[in-house]
């Protein structure tokens, strides 16, 4: 199953054209989030990587969703694997 994930950093900013190409990308589901990616607290982050199953694919509109740095997404990308 192809999960999507959209985020936006401040309530400001809206995620539809995040989610209208993870649409078009053929994302079944998809998580939205409005929260810094600086930040590990993130509720819909972990609700999305609690229901990732194998043979799974995630599919983000910019790889700077999981995190703004090299850490946090090898962190993320460890926890996946």
């Amino acid at each position: 199953m192809l999960i999507g994930c959209a985020r936006v950093s401040t309530k400001y900013q809206e995620t539809a054209a995040q989610v209208a190409a993870l649409k078009a990308a053929g994302c079944e589901r998809i998580y939205r989030e409005k929260a810094s990616g600086g930040r590990w607290d993130r509720p819909e982050l972990h609700r999305l990587l609690d229901q990732l199953r194998k043979g799974d694919v995630l599919v983000v509109w910019k790889l700077d969703w999981l995190s703004r740095s090299l850490r946090g997404v090898l962190t993320i990308m460890e926890r996946l694997g």
